[in-house]
């Protein structure tokens, strides 16, 4: 379909607000994204019409609510080309997903003096979990490093494998830069040493096409929130024969099979691994998010988001005393940015009351900030409904904060 930006925000209700008395700009999309009406209505008609506790009960809602479920799944496995639906995990978002695969793959694979390769580009939720694991099994982190574009060093990432590397996780995307990962090409480089790799999509799904059957990741994990859909639901996919292998992180009810007090035995797949009531709505609704996204066309979005980047980046860098870190080849519409001698707290404050909303901070990617020597940036993230008028009304703002603190 034709991209037409002045139809895509008006299915966005929080995009004719104003704050400040001023039209609101959103360029915080990194951190989390607005929500269409498809996907607010949705969660909205679950709620008045059809809510009840799935998979448990035998009566009409409880059916029609566990086939919505289950529907979402599909429309899951669909969007990213997995191979079968029990190969999607419902988690609580991409935190916990990495926490799942930290624990259940650590048990299984990770022992006293093994390596784990992430990378210098990673934000916490990819760090820590690592972290960790090492602790409990004596294992021990190696990093891939970064060059001054805040692009990994490929030849360095190869270098860090020995007999020891059990396992590689990789943000596809940086949240804190920008930076495309190539992770086809570094996954494949790990399998031929049959290492398996767990990709954090956090920051890639919403941008363009992720096929994980051609990446071949072993694992692939994302948020809804961050790709238009509800907050507190996420994703975890896993090859059906790795999630057979590993056992169980949470556990409680729905995820066993029998249960007695001498031994329990577990559900099969992927029910094995989404203890408890579930977040039936937030599936739903992010069932719902996917379908906008692929009816409003990723390539579409794509190519809008890239010309747009290249644009800001342009107004951006013509901006005096402005510095953008990331100018890796390959990256995402995220511009991370400081101002010489202004913090970036007391900038964000002041693009504030102009109506636009941009991040300040470490971004929860510590490491990133200390390569670089910095102690933070501003972040302007775009998503498929912003505009040039308001990369405009950034520099402006921009302006402004100069002459305040120049």
């Amino acid at each position: 379909m034709e991209f037409n930006i002045d139809i895509i925000r008006e299915d966005f209700p929080i995009l004719k607000s104003t704050v400040h008395n001023r039209r609101l700009a959103y360029l915080d999309n990194a951190a989390t994204t607005q929500k269409p009406v498809s996907v607010i209505e949705s969660m909205d008609r679950v709620y008045r019409e059809t809510n009840s506790n799935i998979h448990r009960g035998v009566h009409y809602l409880s059916d029609l609510t566990t086939r919505q479920y289950e529907d979402a799944r599909e429309t899951v496995r669909r969007f990213i080309n997995a191979r079968h639906d029990h190969e999607i995990i419902f988690t609580g978002g991409t935190t916990s997903g990495i926490n799942l695969a930290a624990f259940s793959l650590g048990e299984k694979y990770v022992n006293k003096d093994d390596e784990i390769i992430i990378s210098a580009l990673e934000h916490h939720a990819n760090i820590v979990p690592w972290q960790m694991l090492c602790e409990r099994k004596k294992a021990r982190l190696r990093i891939i490093p970064i060059n001054d574009d805040g692009e990994l060093i490929t030849a360095e990432y190869e270098k860090l494998f020995s007999d020891r590397t059990r396992l590689v996780s990789l943000t596809h995307v940086a949240n804190s830069i920008g930076t495309v990962n190539p992770v086809r090409e570094m996954i494949a480089f790990a399998h031929e040493r049959g290492v398996p790799v767990i990709i954090d999509g956090a920051q890639a799904v919403q941008h363009g096409k992720v096929d994980v059957q051609d990446l071949d990741a072993d694992m692939y994990i994302f948020s809804g929130h961050k790709m238009y859909g509800p907050t507190g639901i996420g994703v975890l996919y896993g090859k059906e024969s790795l999630l057979e292998d590993i056992p169980p992180y949470q556990t409680g009810g729905e995820m066993v099979d029998q249960v007695t007090f001498e031994k329990t035995t577990f559900n099969r797949l992927p029910f094995k691994f989404e203890a408890g009531t579930p977040n039936y709505i937030g599936a739903i609704g992010l069932g719902a998010a996917l379908e906008y996204l692929e009816k409003t066309g990723l390539e579409e979005i794509a190519a809008y988001e890239k010309d747009l980047l290249e644009y800001a980046t342009r107004r951006l860098s013509s901006v005096r005393g402005l510095h953008i870190f990331g100018n890796a080849r390959n990256k995402i519409s995220v511009i991370s940015f400081v101002l010489e001698d202004i913090h970036p707290y007391d900038a964000g404050m002041v693009i504030d009351k102009f109506g636009i909303a941009v991040r300040t901070g470490t971004h929860c990617a510590q490491p990133v900030m200390d390569r670089f020597g910095i102690r933070g940036t501003i972040r302007a993230s775009m998503a498929m409904y912003n505009t040039r008028e308001e990369v405009d009304r950034l520099c402006e703002a921009i302006e402004k904060v100069k002459e305040m603190f120049g």
